[in-house]
């Protein structure tokens, strides 16, 4: 049923969880594919290149932020790619699917951006409320 997954993962263990279950919709099936996005919001870039200052050294680290998630992919021999984008997180990753035609958006109800969450309302909840096909909010 589900072919092309959207992963949205942020590192969390929310995100973990939620690649679990991904890996689940997908898994044994011959044209099962995952992306996994991961948006970097402003602040979080504006802190990055203050901590780190070298742009390979920060994608690196961006990367390894979810390393954990590609190995899981990795021992469940599902395909997958890696997409880092750059904005608001919620209409960041409603845009990428928008435009992915993905059969099924997965990613958890709290990243690690819990200021967010509380103040703006959950990336979840405005990616449940916008995107053009089925998602999936693990808890």
């Amino acid at each position: 049923m589900y072919k092309k997954v959207l992963l949205a993962a942020d590192g969390s263990e929310h995100s973990y969880r939620s690649a679990e279950h991904a890996i689940a919709l997908v898994e044994g099936k011959e044209e099962g594919h995952i992306d996994i996005i991961y948006v970097v919001d402003g602040s979080k870039s504006k802190s990055d290149v203050l901590q780190y200052g070298n742009s390979e050294l920060i994608q690196h680290k961006r990367k390894e932020k979810l390393s954990a998630i590609e190995k899981k992919l990795q021992a469940h021999n599902v395909t997958y790619e890696l997409h880092i984008e750059h904005g608001e997180p919620g209409p960041s990753i409603v845009k990428f699917a928008n435009n992915g035609e993905y059969d099924c958006v997965v990613l958890g109800s709290r990243g690690l951006n819990q200021l967010q969450t509380m103040v703006l309302g959950s990336v979840s909840h405005k990616v449940a409320k916008r995107v053009n096909c089925p998602v999936m909010i693990v808890k």
